[in-house]
Protein backbone atom coordinates (compact mmCIF):
# COMPACT_ATOMS: atom_id res chain seq x y z
CA UNK A 1 0.00 0.00 0.00
CA UNK A 2 1.43 3.41 -0.94
CA UNK A 3 2.58 5.71 1.82
CA UNK A 4 1.32 9.25 2.26
CA UNK A 5 3.43 11.71 0.28
CA UNK A 6 3.71 14.33 2.99
CA UNK A 7 6.70 16.61 2.30
CA UNK A 8 4.69 19.43 0.72
CA UNK A 9 1.69 19.12 3.03
CA UNK A 10 3.95 18.90 6.08
CA UNK A 11 5.64 22.16 5.14
CA UNK A 12 2.25 23.83 4.77
CA UNK A 13 1.30 22.61 8.24
CA UNK A 14 4.43 24.14 9.80
CA UNK A 15 3.83 27.49 8.10
CA UNK A 16 0.18 27.42 9.21
CA UNK A 17 1.12 26.64 12.82
CA UNK A 18 3.51 29.61 12.95
CA UNK A 19 0.92 32.04 11.57
CA UNK A 20 -1.80 30.70 13.85
CA UNK A 21 0.36 31.13 16.96
CA UNK A 22 0.75 34.80 16.00
CA UNK A 23 -3.05 35.15 15.71
CA UNK A 24 -3.54 33.54 19.14
CA UNK A 25 -1.16 35.94 20.89
CA UNK A 26 -2.78 38.97 19.25
CA UNK A 27 -6.36 37.87 20.01
CA UNK A 28 -5.75 36.92 23.64
CA UNK A 29 -4.10 40.28 24.32
CA UNK A 30 -6.77 42.08 22.30
CA UNK A 31 -9.66 40.22 23.94
CA UNK A 32 -8.45 41.08 27.44
CA UNK A 33 -7.76 44.68 26.42
CA UNK A 34 -11.11 45.31 24.72
CA UNK A 35 -13.21 43.14 27.06
CA UNK A 36 -14.70 41.24 24.09
CA UNK A 37 -16.05 37.73 24.71
CA UNK A 38 -16.45 37.25 20.95
CA UNK A 39 -12.73 37.91 20.42
CA UNK A 40 -11.78 35.66 23.36
CA UNK A 41 -14.09 32.99 21.91
CA UNK A 42 -12.29 33.35 18.63
CA UNK A 43 -8.97 33.10 20.49
CA UNK A 44 -10.16 29.84 22.08
CA UNK A 45 -10.99 28.59 18.61
CA UNK A 46 -7.53 29.66 17.43
CA UNK A 47 -5.93 27.74 20.31
CA UNK A 48 -7.84 24.68 19.14
CA UNK A 49 -6.60 25.44 15.62
CA UNK A 50 -3.02 25.19 16.87
CA UNK A 51 -3.81 21.95 18.67
CA UNK A 52 -5.52 20.60 15.54
CA UNK A 53 -2.68 21.61 13.25
CA UNK A 54 -0.03 20.12 15.56
CA UNK A 55 -2.04 16.92 15.96
CA UNK A 56 -2.65 16.68 12.23
CA UNK A 57 1.03 17.26 11.46
CA UNK A 58 2.02 14.55 13.94
CA UNK A 59 -0.51 12.16 12.40
CA UNK A 60 0.78 13.01 8.93
CA UNK A 61 4.31 12.05 9.94
CA UNK A 62 3.18 8.85 11.68
CA UNK A 63 0.98 7.79 8.76
CA UNK A 64 4.05 7.86 6.49
CA UNK A 65 5.78 5.15 8.51
CA UNK A 66 6.10 1.83 6.65
CA UNK A 67 4.15 -1.27 7.62
CA UNK A 68 5.78 -3.73 10.01
CA UNK A 69 5.10 -7.20 11.40
CA UNK A 70 2.64 -5.86 13.98
CA UNK A 71 0.96 -3.22 11.80
CA UNK A 72 0.58 -4.84 8.40
CA UNK A 73 -1.53 -2.00 6.99
CA UNK A 74 0.94 0.61 8.22
CA UNK A 75 -0.13 3.59 10.29
CA UNK A 76 -2.60 5.30 7.97
CA UNK A 77 -5.36 5.30 10.60
CA UNK A 78 -3.47 7.85 12.68
CA UNK A 79 -4.86 10.54 10.38
CA UNK A 80 -8.42 9.39 11.15
CA UNK A 81 -7.76 9.35 14.90
CA UNK A 82 -6.37 12.89 14.65
CA UNK A 83 -9.46 14.02 12.74
CA UNK A 84 -11.73 12.48 15.40
CA UNK A 85 -9.78 14.20 18.19
CA UNK A 86 -10.08 17.50 16.35
CA UNK A 87 -13.84 17.06 15.98
CA UNK A 88 -14.31 16.29 19.68
CA UNK A 89 -12.18 19.25 20.82
CA UNK A 90 -14.17 21.56 18.54
CA UNK A 91 -17.36 20.50 20.33
CA UNK A 92 -15.71 21.05 23.72
CA UNK A 93 -14.66 24.61 23.00
CA UNK A 94 -18.15 25.42 21.65
CA UNK A 95 -19.73 24.32 24.93
CA UNK A 96 -17.34 26.57 26.85
CA UNK A 97 -18.29 29.52 24.63
CA UNK A 98 -22.02 28.92 25.21
CA UNK A 99 -21.54 28.90 28.98
CA UNK A 100 -19.59 32.18 28.99
CA UNK A 101 -22.02 33.78 26.52
CA UNK A 102 -24.93 32.97 28.85
CA UNK A 103 -23.07 34.65 31.70
CA UNK A 104 -22.38 37.76 29.59
CA UNK A 105 -26.01 37.96 28.46
CA UNK A 106 -27.07 38.01 32.09
CA UNK A 107 -24.48 40.67 33.00
CA UNK A 108 -23.27 42.61 29.90
CA UNK A 109 -19.77 44.07 30.03
CA UNK A 110 -18.40 47.12 28.11
CA UNK A 111 -16.44 46.46 24.92
CA UNK A 112 -13.87 48.69 23.17
CA UNK A 113 -15.39 48.46 19.71
CA UNK A 114 -12.81 50.30 17.57
CA UNK A 115 -9.86 48.38 18.99
CA UNK A 116 -11.86 45.17 18.65
CA UNK A 117 -12.58 45.96 15.00
CA UNK A 118 -8.91 46.51 14.18
CA UNK A 119 -7.71 43.34 15.90
CA UNK A 120 -10.49 41.18 14.38
CA UNK A 121 -9.72 42.49 10.90
CA UNK A 122 -6.04 41.60 11.27
CA UNK A 123 -7.05 38.16 12.56
CA UNK A 124 -9.32 37.61 9.56
CA UNK A 125 -6.56 38.48 7.10
CA UNK A 126 -4.08 36.08 8.72
CA UNK A 127 -6.74 33.35 8.96
CA UNK A 128 -7.43 33.64 5.24
CA UNK A 129 -3.70 33.35 4.54
CA UNK A 130 -3.50 30.19 6.68
CA UNK A 131 -6.59 28.72 4.97
CA UNK A 132 -5.00 29.43 1.58
CA UNK A 133 -1.74 27.76 2.64
CA UNK A 134 -3.53 24.66 3.99
CA UNK A 135 -5.96 24.48 1.08
CA UNK A 136 -3.11 24.44 -1.42
CA UNK A 137 -2.35 20.72 -1.05
CA UNK A 138 -2.54 18.72 -4.24
CA UNK A 139 -5.73 16.88 -5.13
CA UNK A 140 -4.36 15.29 -8.27
CA UNK A 141 -2.07 12.30 -8.65
CA UNK A 142 0.78 12.51 -11.10
CA UNK A 143 -1.18 10.29 -13.50
CA UNK A 144 -4.02 12.84 -13.47
CA UNK A 145 -6.50 10.77 -11.46
CA UNK A 146 -8.43 12.64 -8.83
CA UNK A 147 -7.11 11.96 -5.33
CA UNK A 148 -9.46 11.60 -2.39
CA UNK A 149 -9.11 14.44 0.08
CA UNK A 150 -7.10 13.58 3.17
CA UNK A 151 -9.54 13.69 6.10
CA UNK A 152 -6.75 14.77 8.41
CA UNK A 153 -5.89 17.81 6.25
CA UNK A 154 -9.59 18.53 5.75
CA UNK A 155 -10.25 18.58 9.51
CA UNK A 156 -7.40 21.04 10.09
CA UNK A 157 -8.57 23.16 7.15
CA UNK A 158 -12.12 23.27 8.59
CA UNK A 159 -10.70 24.47 11.91
CA UNK A 160 -8.97 27.39 10.20
CA UNK A 161 -11.85 28.16 7.84
CA UNK A 162 -14.29 28.15 10.75
CA UNK A 163 -12.04 30.56 12.58
CA UNK A 164 -12.00 32.88 9.55
CA UNK A 165 -15.80 32.88 9.61
CA UNK A 166 -15.65 33.58 13.35
CA UNK A 167 -13.41 36.57 12.69
CA UNK A 168 -16.04 37.95 10.30
CA UNK A 169 -18.57 37.58 13.11
CA UNK A 170 -16.35 39.48 15.54
CA UNK A 171 -15.97 42.28 12.97
CA UNK A 172 -19.77 42.49 12.58
CA UNK A 173 -20.21 42.62 16.38
CA UNK A 174 -17.56 45.36 16.63
CA UNK A 175 -19.30 47.44 13.95
CA UNK A 176 -22.68 47.09 15.69
CA UNK A 177 -21.26 48.11 19.07
CA UNK A 178 -19.31 50.98 17.51
CA UNK A 179 -22.34 52.40 15.70
CA UNK A 180 -25.11 51.65 18.22
CA UNK A 181 -23.45 50.97 21.58
CA UNK A 182 -25.44 47.71 21.89
CA UNK A 183 -22.97 45.59 23.89
CA UNK A 184 -25.16 42.46 23.77
CA UNK A 185 -24.01 42.04 20.15
CA UNK A 186 -20.73 40.68 21.51
CA UNK A 187 -22.06 37.64 23.49
CA UNK A 188 -24.74 37.01 20.86
CA UNK A 189 -22.07 36.82 18.16
CA UNK A 190 -20.06 34.45 20.34
CA UNK A 191 -23.10 32.12 20.37
CA UNK A 192 -23.18 32.21 16.56
CA UNK A 193 -19.45 31.42 16.52
CA UNK A 194 -20.13 28.48 18.84
CA UNK A 195 -22.81 27.15 16.48
CA UNK A 196 -20.39 27.38 13.55
CA UNK A 197 -17.83 25.42 15.56
CA UNK A 198 -20.43 22.75 16.42
CA UNK A 199 -21.28 22.34 12.72
CA UNK A 200 -17.60 21.84 11.84
CA UNK A 201 -17.24 19.39 14.71
CA UNK A 202 -20.17 17.30 13.51
CA UNK A 203 -18.88 17.01 9.94
CA UNK A 204 -15.38 15.93 10.92
CA UNK A 205 -16.49 13.60 13.74
CA UNK A 206 -19.10 11.89 11.55
CA UNK A 207 -16.62 11.29 8.71
CA UNK A 208 -13.88 9.94 10.97
CA UNK A 209 -16.24 7.64 12.91
CA UNK A 210 -17.58 6.26 9.62
CA UNK A 211 -14.05 5.20 8.68
CA UNK A 212 -13.26 3.79 12.14
CA UNK A 213 -16.36 1.53 12.05
CA UNK A 214 -15.27 0.41 8.56
CA UNK A 215 -18.27 1.83 6.75
CA UNK A 216 -18.47 1.77 2.96
CA UNK A 217 -16.52 4.82 1.69
CA UNK A 218 -18.50 7.91 0.74
CA UNK A 219 -19.48 7.85 -2.92
CA UNK A 220 -19.34 4.05 -3.14
CA UNK A 221 -22.44 1.95 -3.79
CA UNK A 222 -21.94 -1.73 -3.02
CA UNK A 223 -24.36 -2.74 -5.78
CA UNK A 224 -22.26 -0.88 -8.37
CA UNK A 225 -19.04 -2.49 -7.14
CA UNK A 226 -20.63 -5.96 -7.23
CA UNK A 227 -22.01 -5.34 -10.72
CA UNK A 228 -18.56 -4.29 -11.95
CA UNK A 229 -17.01 -7.52 -10.68
CA UNK A 230 -19.94 -9.69 -11.76
CA UNK A 231 -19.95 -8.38 -15.33
CA UNK A 232 -16.38 -9.54 -15.98
CA UNK A 233 -16.28 -12.48 -18.49
CA UNK A 234 -16.51 -15.82 -16.72
CA UNK A 235 -17.80 -14.59 -13.36
CA UNK A 236 -20.98 -16.37 -12.21
CA UNK A 237 -21.32 -15.22 -8.60
CA UNK A 238 -20.01 -12.56 -6.23
CA UNK A 239 -20.46 -12.93 -2.48
CA UNK A 240 -18.90 -11.96 0.84
CA UNK A 241 -18.08 -8.54 -0.63
CA UNK A 242 -16.56 -5.94 1.70
CA UNK A 243 -15.38 -2.40 0.93
CA UNK A 244 -13.91 -0.15 3.59
CA UNK A 245 -11.44 2.71 4.12
CA UNK A 246 -8.16 2.35 5.93
CA UNK A 247 -8.08 6.14 5.87
CA UNK A 248 -9.32 8.79 3.47
CA UNK A 249 -7.85 8.04 0.05
CA UNK A 250 -6.95 4.41 0.82
CA UNK A 251 -9.83 2.03 0.06
CA UNK A 252 -9.61 -1.73 0.54
CA UNK A 253 -11.84 -4.45 -0.95
CA UNK A 254 -12.24 -8.17 -0.40
CA UNK A 255 -14.63 -10.56 -2.16
CA UNK A 256 -15.30 -14.18 -3.03
CA UNK A 257 -15.87 -14.65 -6.78
CA UNK A 258 -17.27 -17.83 -8.32
CA UNK A 259 -15.85 -18.62 -11.77
CA UNK A 260 -15.96 -21.53 -14.21
CA UNK A 261 -13.27 -24.20 -13.89
CA UNK A 262 -10.30 -22.91 -15.90
CA UNK A 263 -6.53 -22.93 -16.19
CA UNK A 264 -4.30 -20.92 -13.90
CA UNK A 265 -3.36 -18.65 -16.79
CA UNK A 266 -7.02 -17.93 -17.60
CA UNK A 267 -7.75 -17.28 -13.92
CA UNK A 268 -4.86 -14.80 -13.71
CA UNK A 269 -6.09 -12.94 -16.80
CA UNK A 270 -9.57 -12.71 -15.25
CA UNK A 271 -8.11 -11.49 -11.95
CA UNK A 272 -6.16 -8.78 -13.78
CA UNK A 273 -9.31 -7.69 -15.60
CA UNK A 274 -11.35 -7.44 -12.38
CA UNK A 275 -8.62 -5.42 -10.68
CA UNK A 276 -8.36 -3.12 -13.70
CA UNK A 277 -12.11 -2.47 -13.58
CA UNK A 278 -12.04 -1.74 -9.86
CA UNK A 279 -9.06 0.57 -10.23
CA UNK A 280 -10.45 2.53 -13.18
CA UNK A 281 -14.06 2.62 -11.97
CA UNK A 282 -13.62 3.21 -8.24
CA UNK A 283 -9.94 3.95 -7.61
CA UNK A 284 -9.53 0.80 -5.50
CA UNK A 285 -5.90 -0.29 -5.44
CA UNK A 286 -5.85 -2.74 -2.52
CA UNK A 287 -7.92 -5.82 -3.32
CA UNK A 288 -8.13 -9.34 -1.93
CA UNK A 289 -10.19 -11.55 -4.26
CA UNK A 290 -10.72 -15.27 -3.72
CA UNK A 291 -11.71 -17.36 -6.76
CA UNK A 292 -13.99 -20.36 -6.21
CA UNK A 293 -15.59 -22.95 -8.51
CA UNK A 294 -18.68 -23.06 -6.26
CA UNK A 295 -20.08 -20.80 -3.59
CA UNK A 296 -18.51 -21.46 -0.19
CA UNK A 297 -21.58 -20.30 1.72
CA UNK A 298 -19.79 -17.40 3.41
CA UNK A 299 -21.29 -13.93 3.39
CA UNK A 300 -24.22 -12.58 1.39
CA UNK A 301 -24.55 -13.17 -2.34
CA UNK A 302 -24.56 -9.74 -4.00
CA UNK A 303 -24.32 -10.62 -7.70
CA UNK A 304 -25.34 -13.70 -9.71
CA UNK A 305 -24.42 -14.10 -13.40
CA UNK A 306 -23.84 -10.38 -13.72
CA UNK A 307 -27.19 -9.52 -12.07
CA UNK A 308 -27.73 -8.26 -8.55
CA UNK A 309 -28.68 -10.92 -6.06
Amino acid sequence: MPLHENASVGQRFLISIGLTVAILIAEVIGGLWTGSLALLSDAAHVFLDIFALALSYTALRLSSLPADDRHTYGFHRFEVIAALANGVTLAGVAIGIFIEAYRRLQAPEPVKSVELLIIATIGLIVNLIVAFVLGGHDHEHEDGEHAAEDLNVKSAFLHVLGDAVSSVGVIVAALIIWRTGWSLADPLMSVIIGLIIIASSWRVTKASLHILVEGVPEGFHLADVAQTIGSAPGVTDVHDLHVWSLCSGHTALSAHVVVADQSLGQAQALMDEIKRRLRSGFGVEHTTIQFECAGCGQGRVVCVNGNMG
